[in-house]
């Protein structure tokens, strides 16, 4: 998750009552989803494990889907046009390429688990999708670490600093999480390394109670980021920020600066109409009365 209501004044998709809708209900699937993930840590305690992999597929797959709304959502702000971003680096660099590196690492996730899924379902013909499934459930959670660093950089210099308090109280829970996660993996990866286990008894303890402590901190990332949404929505624009280095200054330039174009072509419309049209001259007072008597 990279920020589901930025602080920019960059969000000019749709109507105003359309966006505070689609980001109200981002939030809230965020926090679903972080809650179905945590399920799916707890039930590898269980009795039954298989279930637990099936909810972390489902909520992995709904924060990629969370993350590829940011990214949607950041690029409306200018007309979907990626050359504007050599005028602003941070956008670029950052609500660019941030929700796309967090939404790689979230399907990376979601294919490990799967792949670990179907090796239980189907039996052990799956044995060359072990080491890739290991593999992709330590480059999930480094993409991760890599995005959430990557956005904790960010700095907003005229926004208000009542926001950037907000921001980073989702940030922080992120990145944290996220290193619990990349951390769980690297250690399970080592451990099974000296060990035969198959399907599902390759995620060992380890790996299970970090994996859980880090969905709970997604968890109280995403109830911060609720606060978030719910705040920014009252505030009025003076208090957010413009997007730096001249992206939107210059789509808004070239939006109007289409108008004087249709304009200057419509006035000279007119005037080619004026000069085919035939000239009358208007008699003189003096001849109307001479033509009179």
């Amino acid at each position: 998750m990279v920020k589901l209501a930025s602080a920019r004044e960059s969000r000019l998709y749709g109507t105003r009552l359309a966006r505070n809708r689609f980001e109200y209900i981002n939030a809230g699937l965020y926090v679903f989803a972080t809650i179905v993930l945590l399920s799916g840590f707890v039930s590898q305690l269980s009795r039954d494990p298989k279930s637990g992999l099936a909810l972390m597929m489902i909520g992995l797959g709904l924060l990629f889907v969370v993350n590829v709304h940011d990214l949607v959502a950041h690029m409306a702000g200018i007309d979907y046009r990626l050359g504007l971003m050599e005028f602003d680096l941070q956008l670029g660099l950052v609500e660019f390429s941030v929700p796309f590196v967090q939404a790689m690492g979230y399907l990376l996730s979601f294919v490990g688990i799967l792949f670990l899924f179907l090796q239980e379902e189907k039996g052990y013909g799956y044995f060359k999708l072990e080491k890739h499934a290991l593999n992709m459930l330590i480059a999930g959670p480094v993409l991760w670490v890599l995005g959430s660093i990557h956005n904790s950089c960010q700095i907003y210099e005229r926004a208000d600093g009542h926001i950037q308090i907000l921001q980073q109280s989702v940030h922080i829970p992120f990145l944290m999480g996220s290193l619990l996660f990349m951390v769980g993996s690297i250690l399970n990866s080592h451990e099974q390394a000296r060990l035969v286990h198959h399907g599902i008894d390759l995620l060992g303890m380890t790996w299970v109670w970090l994996g859980m402590f880090g969905s709970l901190l997604f968890f109280i990332g995403g109830l911060m980021n609720v606060v978030k949404v719910f705040k920014m929505q009252q505030m009025d624009g003076l208090r957010l920020e413009k997007l730096r280095g001249g992206a939107q200054e210059r789509l808004i330039h070239e939006r109007e600066g289409q108008i004087p174009l249709i304009l200057e072509d419509q006035r000279r419309r007119k005037i080619h109409v004026e000069e085919t049209m035939p000239v009358v001259v208007p008699t003189p007072y003096k001849d109307v009365l001479v033509g009179h008597s």
